[in-house]
């Protein structure tokens, strides 16, 4: 196998051919390296590389490996990971895209870091994310814009931006984000990959609370759903304390993508009154899966997601996350917007705002409850280019914001895990795709439909050009 189609290959073959000895740790780091010194200065996908501590876990890793039976060791040993910068790892920086905070340095590994390493996980380097998580496009004042393997001119999406661009180029096996509107789901859409959102309460958030009101969580980006599921195995799991939590499936999520979903109802959409409807492109990757989905036997048919008791309150809820204890002055212009017009709001309407949500949300699902699972755009149309609505007005930028990712931040209110899949590409060779929903705590279903999809019509074979030397 060659350097690059290695670096392609999927964590879970990598793992194996770890534990068969037909490569080493060492050998995984050192190529991941490799390509990362080349090709992140014009992808900007990491904010921060771990060279020496990756090199140095490969190396103890790889002497572990000679010594050790192979059914003892850890599922991932040696296999190489990108960690969100919205994440911190003990050690190492920890920057949230501000750029006053380049240099702040975290002092305890995050909860879900710490079970990643335990899977023999090596962390390779800390991706880039927008300024606090808070933008679909991950252009954070002082840092370089992440840019899209497939075409750099164009963003890898955001806030989850770098971790997808890291998996995209073949620059990480498998990377880990988070999502509190999109922002795994967006840019494994924008990048030709698998983006998983996990229900509410299947990962933890230790050691520190929950800010969002159960919006964010994290979870996997990789480029084949049986990653992505095994990935979601190491990541999940209650800790004491945790405000909510799910219990884990009989035997695992890894063993749902080869178990038949059986013959499921479906419900589909590409319209999100009052927001607007999914251009032509996004509709026709829809109508084309409901199709494929029909072909496979399943029921499919429309249904009307209405959002007009839920676009607001989730809207004050969500914005309240950009008040992280910095000054606002540090902030860019959308984020000082945010800061802003959240602080106008009283406790007592801040709650206000979260019951509503809640009662929206309930709405939605109760919608969804027929179905086994449905099927939605992830934005509304694909991606922009980097600095695209940088010189507009905070509240411009906003309502554009608002109106591309206007399917996915509904999961986050409702709680639901949703899964973004790649179905093809742009007339211009932009990847386009779909996510499907699932039922509340019922990622086992959705997992299991999304690689019998991925079954029927593969995409793992494709690669941009340029990560292809």
């Amino acid at each position: 196998m060659n350097a690059v189609d290695l670096a392609f290959t999927p964590a879970l073959e990598q793992a194996r051919l770890i534990r068969s000895r037909e490569v080493s740790p060492l050998e995984l780091v050192e190529l991941y390296l490799e390509r990362i010194e080349r090709l992140n200065p014009l992808l900007g996908s990491y904010f921060t590389v771990m060279a020496e501590a990756a090199i140095a876990t490969a190396k103890d890793q790889t002497e572990r490996l000679l010594q050790a039976d192979p059914s003892e060791l850890p599922p991932f040993l040696g296999v190489p990971i990108s960690i969100k910068d919205l994440t911190p790892v003990a050690g190492e920086c920890c920057s949230y895209g501000l750029s006053v905070a380049k240099n702040r340095v975290a002092a305890e590994d995050a909860g879900v870091v710490t079970r990643l390493r335990q899977a023999g996980f090596v962390l390779l380097g800390k991706t880039a994310t927008s300024e606090i998580g808070s933008t679909p496009f991950t252009e954070p004042r002082g840092f370089p814009p992440a840019r899209n393997p497939w075409n750099p001119d164009y963003t890898p999406g955001g806030s989850s931006g770098g971790a997808a661009a890291s998996v995209a180029a073949g620059l990480a096996a498998i990377a880990q984000g988070t999502d509190g509107g999109g922002s795994i789901r967006g840019p494994a859409f924008c990048c030709g990959l698998v983006g998983l959102k996990p229900a509410r309460g299947r990962v933890s958030l230790a050691p520190v609370g929950d800010r969002m009101n159960g919006l964010s969580t994290d979870g996997p980006i990789a480029r084949t759903v049986a990653d992505a599921a095994a990935l979601l195995d190491v990541m999940a799991g209650y800790t004491v304390g945790d405000p909510y939590w799910l219990p884990d499936p009989e035997p695992s999520f890894l063993a749902a993508v080869g178990r038949s979903p059986g013959r499921l109802r479906i419900g589909y959409t590409t319209d999100f009154s009052p927001i607007g409807a999914a251009d032509a492109a996004c509709t026709q990757a829809v109508l084309d899966t409901a199709k494929q989905l029909e072909a496979l036997g399943h029921t499919v048919e429309p249904v009307q997601i209405d959002l007009n008791q839920l676009v607001e309150p989730l809207i004050a809820v969500w914005q309240t996350g950009v008040d992280v204890g910095v000054p606002w002055f540090v902030m860019g212009k959308l984020n000082r917007w945010l800061y802003w017009r959240s602080r106008k709001r009283s406790a007592g309407q801040y709650l206000t705002a979260v019951n509503q949500m809640q009662i929206a949300a309930r709405q939605i699902v109760a919608t969804l409850l027929p179905y086994d699972a449905a099927l939605f755009p992830v934005f509304l149309h694909p991606t922009i280019r980097v600095g695209e609505w940088a010189s507009l007005p905070a509240h411009k930028m906003f309502q554009n914001i608002v109106h591309w990712v206007a399917p996915s931040p509904i999961l986050n209110a409702t709680g639901q895990p949703g899964i973004a899949l790649p179905t093809g590409f742009t007339e211009t060779g932009l990847p386009i795709g779909v996510q499907l929903v699932g039922r509340p705590a019922d990622e086992v279903t959705l997992i299991s439909l999304a690689a019998q999809l991925e079954q029927d019509q593969p995409w793992i074979q494709h690669r941009p050009a340029i990560a292809t030397t």
